[in-house]
Formats: structure tokens, C-alpha cells, sequence
């Protein structure tokens, strides 16, 4: 399939899930606080998460329509993580705009993500499904929660430190990026009751595919400039402890900008050369497509269809997008 086919049965489903964003989060009063909550989901976003469960549920043949609450949940998930992820990192672009904290202030901000958060467990009670599945799927989507504050902690631990191995690194990454991914995957398999060894292979190739896309999220940082809607080399610049600084540290070529809070566009460009030079950014990239290709195997558990064939190709898009 090539990528304007792929983008094509994403964008279908996208405007299913955009469409039951409108219906399941409208705007209330108090005005404000939800104009900051509904910022994101309105500057655009891919929809990849929501969209992999609607995926899901065809390739386990059934009617998305029945946990479509659940996969609008996620996607709430995913913008509260990106409200407040953009209040901790000071990020003042996300999507191409004004990141929520810049324009309605860091209180109404914490409120806003605090507010999705609860959203999202109250759209997971209308999908049409056993009253046990639901349990076991809240119960999951909760332990999904936990784990991505566990990994924004790690995350920032790192900054106070001046080493991190890469086995450091990939725990971060699965906690704080991949196991969202992984309940987009899996928890349509939860809530209509399919086997636990599906449930199982659908997980781990979220959280392979997810541990990819976060590797080639960091690389787009520096290599993606202005497509990406975010601020060009934010990662290096802030000292984030990535697979490819680490990569860089163990090579002895770490760029003077590195954790320096602020630098130049000149600065930034040589800082990529010299991340390109050395390999960093290659062995990075080349890492990400061995987890993609880690979780695709996983998906041998499900029979042959145009749904699982889809999600393989999302999976290799993951690591060959631009921004």
C-alpha cells in the first residue's frame, strides 16, 4: 500500500473519530476551561490512536461502533498527556499553534488536562459491551494512566542526570509513549472479550511500534524543523536524555548546546551536523524500525486481513513519517 493510500484509510476513520469527538465532547460552561480543554483536539492532530482501535475492531471482526466511546477516551488520554507535558517541558507550539498553558495560563492549563482525564473514563461507561469487560477495561486504561506519570517522572529524572543507558531509556518510553499505544491496540480486544493471547499480541505490538514512533519522534525533533509544529531541536536544547544523545554521550560527540536552555538557528543546524555525523541520528533511526519490526511479528496471532494488513503499514509509517 503506498503512503497516500495509507493516509487515505487513516483519514476515513479519522473523521469517524472526529466527528464522535463533537458529539461526545462538546463545548460547556464554564467556557473557558473547556475552550482550553478542546484546543488541541480543534489545531488538528493525526488521530493515529483512536484510529488503530477502530483497526483493531475490524481485524477481530467487529462493530467499532460499540467501544467507539473507548477510542475518543484515548484520544482524550493522549491530549491531557499533551497538555500537561507541554506545561513541564515550557513548549510554546504543539500542532502548529499556541500550546494551551501560552494562551489561557499554566492554572486553567492543569485544569484543562485534569478535566480530559476525567473525561476520558466517563466516555469508556457508554461503549456497548459486557459490564465485566468494561471493568477489566477501565482497570486497564487506569494502569495505563499510572504508567505514563511514571514515565513523564523518569523522563524529567533524567535531566538531573548526566548518564542514561539505553535500557533506561526504552523503560521511559514504554511507560510514558508506548503503553498508550498498546491500550489503543488492545483494549478493544478487552472490552469485546477476545482471548487473553490476543489481547497479549495486540498489547505487545503497541508497545513495540510505540517504543519506534518515540525514537522517530525524537528524531523529527531535529530533523523535521518546521514540519513537525513544534519547536525545532526543543529535545537537545533541554538536555533531553534521547536514544540519540544518548548514543552521542557513549561516542564522545555531544553537542555545546546541549541542555543550554536556549540556542540559535545557526546553533541548532550545527548541533544536527554534528548528530548526523557522528551516527547518532542513523543509529536511532535504525533502532526504531527493529521495534516496528518486532511488533508486526506479533500480529500473527490474528488471520489474514485487509484490517491487520493496515496496521502493519501504520506501523511502518510510525517510523518513516516526516513530522
Amino acid at each position: 500500500m503506498n503512503t497516500e493510500k495509507l493516509k487515505d484509510e487513516v483519514s476515513k476513520r479519522a473523521r469517524i473519530i472526529d466527528r464522535a469527538i463533537e458529539e461526545f465532547l462538546p463545548l460547556k460552561e464554564p467556557e473557558g476551561l473547556y475552550r482550553a480543554t478542546r484546543h488541541l483536539f480543534k489545531a488538528g492532530g493525526k488521530r493515529l490512536r483512536p484510529v488503530i482501535s477502530l483497526i483493531v475492531s475490524e481485524a477481530l471482526d467487529k462493530d467499532y461502533r460499540k467501544i467507539l466511546p473507548a477510542a475518543v477516551a484515548i484520544e482524550t488520554i493522549h491530549n491531557f498527556t499533551l497538555i500537561h507535558d507541554d506545561i513541564m517541558d515550557r513548549d510554546e507550539m504543539r500542532r502548529g499553534v499556541k500550546t494551551v498553558h501560552v494562551l489561557w495560563g499554566e492554572p486553567t492549563a492543569i485544569l484543562a488536562g485534569d478535566t480530559l482525564f476525567s473525561e476520558a473514563f466517563h466516555l469508556l461507561t457508554y461503549c456497548d459491551v459486557e459490564s465485566s469487560n468494561l471493568v477489566r477495561g477501565a482497570r486497564m486504561l487506569a494502569d495505563v494512566c499510572v504508567k505514563i506519570c511514571e514515565g513523564q517522572y523518569l523522563d524529567m529524572s533524567f535531566e538531573e542526570r548526566d548518564r542514561v543507558s539505553e535500557e533506561e531509556y526504552i523503560e521511559m518510553v514504554t511507560k510514558k509513549t508506548s503503553v498508550l499505544i498498546a491500550a489503543s491496540c488492545a483494549l478493544p480486544a478487552v472490552l469485546f472479550g477476545e482471548y487473553d493471547e490476543i489481547t497479549a499480541a495486540l498489547w505487545d505490538f503497541g508497545i513495540y511500534a510505540g517504543i519506534g514512533f518515540q525514537i522517530h519522534d525524537d528524531v523529527l525533533d531535529l530533523t523535521g524543523r518546521e514540519k513537525t509544529g513544534k519547536d525545532w531541536g526543543s529535545d537537545i536544547v533541554e538536555g533531553k536524555k534521547t536514544l540519540i544523545a544518548i548514543k552521542a554521550f557513549e561516542d564522545g560527540y555531544v553537542p555545546e548546546i546541549f541542555g543550554k536552555g536556549k540556542a540559535s538557528l545557526e546553533e541548532i543546524e550545527e548541533a544536527v551536523r554534528i548528530l548526523e555525523e557522528n551516527g547518532a541520528i542513523d543509529y536511532a533511526s535504525k533502532k526504531a524500525v527493529e521495534y516496528v519490526e518486532k511488533g508486526k511479528d506479533r500480529l500473527k496471532v490474528l488471520p489474514d486481513s485487509e484490517a491487520k494488513s493496515l496496521l502493519m503499514e501504520i506501523a511502518d509509517y510510525l517510523v518513516r513519517r516526516e513530522y
